[in-house]
C-alpha cells in the first residue's frame, strides 16, 4: 500500500537569528483561539471578560512549568536529573501534557484567589477552550513530526520521512481529532444541561473523555520515556489515569446533586 509522505519542515519561517516554528503557531493560535471561547462565554453568562486578563497569564504559565517538569521528571529522569539546569531549556524541545494539565489547574487556581474569580466555575468553563487548545497543540506536534506512532500497514499511516522512511500511526493526528470531538461535545453539553450541573460535568466528562482515550491511543505510540515500567501499562497510560478516575467521580458527583437536565 502507497502511503503519504511527510516532509515538513518544522521551521515555518527563518528571519535572520529569528525562526518561527510551526508548532509555536499552532500554540499560540490555540491558546489566541481558546481566549475567544472562554470570553463569549462570559459574556453568555454575564460576566466580565476583562478578568481574564490576568488569569491568562498565570494559565499560561502554569502550562510551560507543568509540562516541561512533568517530561523531564517522568520522562527522562536519569537525564535531566542529570543535567538540571538544562530543565529550564524549554526551546529544546520536552512537554507533557499531563503535567501542563496539572500546571494550568495550579495557575487558574493562584489566579483566581489573587483576582477574586470563583475557582469552580471558571474551571470548568475553561474545560471547554483546552480540548481546542489540545487539538491545535497536536497540529503542532504533527509539524514537528513528534510523539511518533509503531510502524503499521494501515490505511491512516503516513511516512514521517525526517525520521525514517516507515509508515506509522499518526497517533498525534488521532489524539487531535479527539480532543475535537470532545471539544464539540463540551459545546454540547454546556449548551443543553442544567446549568447547575456544569461546574462538575463539564470537567468530570472532559477528563474522562480525554484521558480514557489517551490510554488507548498510547497502544499506538512508540514508547516516550527513557525507561521501562516493567508494567503492562507505560509511562503515559500510568499518568493517566488518575485523570480518568477523577473525571468519572467528577460526573457522578454532578448526577447525584439529583438535577435533570
Amino acid at each position: 500500500m502507497q502511503h503519504p509522505v511527510w516532509n515538513v519542515d518544522p521551521i515555518l519561517l527563518k528571519l535572520g537569528p529569528l525562526q518561527v516554528h510551526w508548532y509555536g503557531l499552532f500554540f499560540a493560535g490555540g491558546l489566541l483561539l481558546g481566549y475567544a471561547v472562554i470570553r463569549r462565554i462570559c459574556r453568555l453568562e454575564g460576566r466580565d471578560p476583562e478578568m481574564l486578563e490576568p488569569l491568562f497569564l498565570w494559565v499560561v504559565g502554569g502550562i510551560i512549568i507543568g509540562a516541561r517538569l512533568a517530561h523531564c521528571l517522568f520522562y527522562e529522569p536519569d537525564y535531566y536529573l542529570a543535567h538540571p539546569l538544562e530543565i529550564l531549556m524549554i526551546w529544546k524541545g520536552g512537554l507533557a501534557s499531563h503535567g501542563g494539565l496539572v500546571g494550568a489547574v495550579i495557575g487558574l487556581w493562584i489566579g483566581s484567589r489573587r483576582h477574586h474569580v470563583p475557582f469552580a466555575w471558571i474551571f470548568s468553563r475553561l474545560t471547554i477552550p483546552t480540548l481546542l487548545v489540545a487539538a491545535m497543540i497536536r497540529i503542532g506536534n504533527f509539524f514537528n513530526s513528534e510523539i511518533l506512532g509503531k510502524p503499521t500497514d494501515a490505511p491512516t499511516a503516513i511516512v514521517f520521512s525526517r525520521i525514517d522512511m516507515l509508515p506509522r500511526h499518526p497517533v498525534m493526528l488521532y489524539e487531535s481529532f479527539t480532543y475535537l470531538l470532545t471539544f464539540l461535545l463540551l459545546v454540547a453539553i454546556y449548551r443543553f444541561a442544567d446549568r447547575r450541573r456544569l461546574d462538575t460535568l463539564l470537567p468530570g466528562v472532559g477528563l474522562t473523555a480525554v484521558f480514557g482515550a489517551r490510554i488507548l491511543l498510547e497502544i499506538f505510540k512508540v514508547p516516550q520515556a527513557d525507561y521501562s515500567t516493567g508494567l503492562p501499562l507505560n509511562v503515559g497510560q500510568l499518568l493517566s489515569i488518575p485523570f480518568l478516575l477523577l473525571g468519572i467521580v467528577l460526573i457522578v458527583i454532578s448526577y447525584r446533586k439529583g438535577v435533570t437536565p
